[in-house]
């Protein structure tokens, strides 16, 4: 069986980081049987990053090369409609995503505003998660946004940023349905694990209140969570 190895769950949603709940999304919506490990310390993964999957003999890292892994060796069917354009589309949002992913971080980690609730709600919902533990993931995070270059933005420019990316899926999901029609692909969940960690986070930062005012993106976000939403107690993936 398939064993997809993840960030801690976090606000109700399975991963509180967006590349692993996008995989999460996708062996859900495909109803593939997998096991779901949740870790935080990511270096024996491939890369040193997480999400990734153990599946036998194989062991694959990246969320798009795990989508692509499990679409050959399973024969997932989520995406086997879509036409060249909407391949296209999906491939230009799913690099999008990656930019969102930073201000996301940010908004997290690094913005004095919003660190101390969201350091409480990991620690509220985690206790192993110490603090020393804590604000050594702080350090190498500052570092990361350092080199990547969202650290050397005031918090305004880096929000900016982010609501750019978010009015971009505005104008493209639908009122109802989901990107490509009346069923989601893995687009949807690769948009729906970015905004689960936004629309349920509980701390009003810029994204979740710019997600908030636009219906089309919280009712996007709340149809995949119902598709994919687990009951630890009687579920095998917990």
């Amino acid at each position: 069986m398939v064993v997809l190895y993840s960030y801690p769950s976090l606000f109700g949603v399975a991963d509180n980081n967006g590349y692993g709940l996008k995989v999460f999304a996708v062996l859900r919506l495909a109803g593939l049987p997998f096991t779901h490990e949740h870790i935080v310390d990511a270096s024996a993964a491939p890369r040193g990053q997480l999400p990734y999957i153990v599946d036998g003999g194989d062991t694959v890292g990246d969320s798009d090369a795990i989508i692509a892994y499990l679409t050959r060796r399973y024969g997932l069917t989520l995406d086997a409609g879509l036409t060249p354009a909407q391949r296209d589309t999906a491939h230009l949002v799913t690099r999008m995503l990656d930019d969102l992913y930073w201000v996301m971080s940010y908004s997290r980690w690094k913005d004095e505003r919003f660190w101390p609730a969201f350091r409480d709600a990991l620690r509220r919902e985690h206790p192993e998660l110490t603090d020393a533990l804590l604000l050594k993931a702080r350090d190498f995070n500052a570092q990361r946004y350092h080199y990547h270059g969202i650290g050397r933005y005031a918090p305004a420019e880096a929000y900016a940023r982010g609501v750019a990316d978010l009015q971009v899926l505005a104008n493209l999901v639908p009122a109802s349905g989901f990107v490509f029609g009346e069923n989601p692909t893995s687009i949807d969940a690769a948009i729906y694990g970015f905004l689960a960690n936004i629309h349920f986070y509980s701390i009003e930062t810029p994204l979740k209140e710019f997600v908030s005012a636009h219906t089309n993106l919280v009712d996007h976000c709340t149809a995949i969570h119902e598709r994919v939403r687990h009951d630890e107690a009687s579920s095998a993936d917990s």
